[in-house]
C-alpha cells in the first residue's frame, strides 16, 4: 500500500498589523509598577539567510521578580506581584524587530531566570517554543541543550537595561526550539 502524505496546515492566514492593547508592556498592571529590574527585551526574528520575518507574533510568559507565575498551577500565585502581567505579545515590524518592556524574572525550583517564548506566523505549522536565559547558570532545561548551542539561548545585554535576543527560524545559527 502506498502511503500518501497530506500537506500540513500553517498558522494564519494573517495576523493583525497592530496589537493596540499594550500587551508588549508587562511592567505595569492595575496602575502599579512591577517590582524588580525593569528591562527592554528586543531583537529580530530572522528567516533563512538573515531575511527579516515581518508580522510574526512573539509571545512571552515569565515569572515575576520573585519567581512566581500568575497561573493557577503555581501554588504561590496569590503572592504574584500585582503590578506585573507575566504574559505579553508583540509583533515584528518590517525589519523583523520585536520589543517588550518587562523585568528580569526570578528563579524558581531548578530553573534559572528565563523567559518562555513562542513564535507564531504565516508559514509555521506550529508555534516555535524556546527559552531566553540571562546567564549560563545551572538550569535543567539549559543543560539539556548541547553545550555548543547554549549561547544561542542567552540574551545579550546592550546597556541601559536593554537586552537583545534574536530568533533565527532556520539555517546557520538557528535558535534551539523545544517540542511541546
Amino acid at each position: 500500500m502506498k502511503q500518501i502524505v497530506s500537506p500540513g496546515c500553517t498558522t494564519g492566514p494573517f495576523f493583525p498589523v497592530d496589537f493596540s492593547d499594550g500587551s508588549e508592556d508587562l511592567s505595569q498592571r492595575n496602575g502599579l509598577a512591577a517590582k524588580g529590574q525593569h528591562i527592554i527585551l528586543t531583537g529580530h526574528v530572522l528567516e533563512l539567510g538573515g531575511k527579516p520575518a515581518r508580522n510574526m507574533v512573539v509571545e512571552i510568559w515569565q515569572a515575576d521578580a520573585s519567581g512566581i507565575f500568575r497561573h493557577p498551577l503555581d501554588p504561590r500565585q496569590q503572592d504574584c506581584d500585582p503590578g506585573f502581567w507575566c504574559w505579553g505579545r508583540a509583533r515584528t515590524d518590517a525589519d523583523g524587530v520585536y520589543r517588550f518592556t518587562t523585568i528580569i524574572p526570578g528563579a524558581y525550583e531548578d530553573r534559572a531566570p528565563h523567559i518562555n517564548v513562542a513564535i507564531l506566523g504565516i508559514g509555521l505549522t506550529r508555534p516555535l517554543v524556546t527559552n531566553i536565559f540571562f546567564d549560563a547558570r545551572a538550569d535543567v532545561v539549559f543543560e539539556c541543550v548541547p553545550a555548543e548551542l547554549r549561547s544561542r539561548l542567552l540574551a545579550k545585554p546592550e546597556g541601559d537595561g536593554v537586552y537583545r535576543f534574536d530568533v533565527i527560524l532556520r539555517g546557520e545559527n538557528e535558535t534551539p526550539f523545544f517540542v511541546e
